[in-house]
């Protein structure tokens, strides 16, 4: 799976996530910040790491979803643990 796969996947993902409407989901980038920009409540963060350790078939055994601060940093990591 690439980067560009996973990015899109965690784009649906989003979608369901984020419950503030005045966010478009579709405009996300790898720069995008998890909490600034998309504002991601705790049910939102446990909504996606359920979701992401669902889909990918991974866990997030030696980190916290907190320490991830971009879209990238969580493409990164799922790449890495995919690859």
């Amino acid at each position: 799976m690439s980067k560009a796969e996973i990015e899109l996947k965690l784009k649906d993902i989003f979608k369901l996530a984020v419950s503030n409407p005045e966010i478009d989901v579709d405009s996300i980038t790898g720069d995008t910040n998890l909490n600034t920009d998309l504002g991601l409540t705790s049910i939102g963060v446990l909504y996606m790491v359920i979701a992401v350790e669902e889909f990918f078939a991974i866990s997030f055994d030696d980190v916290s979803f907190g320490d991830f601060k971009t879209v990238n940093d969580v493409v990164e990591y799922i790449y890495g643990k995919k690859n």
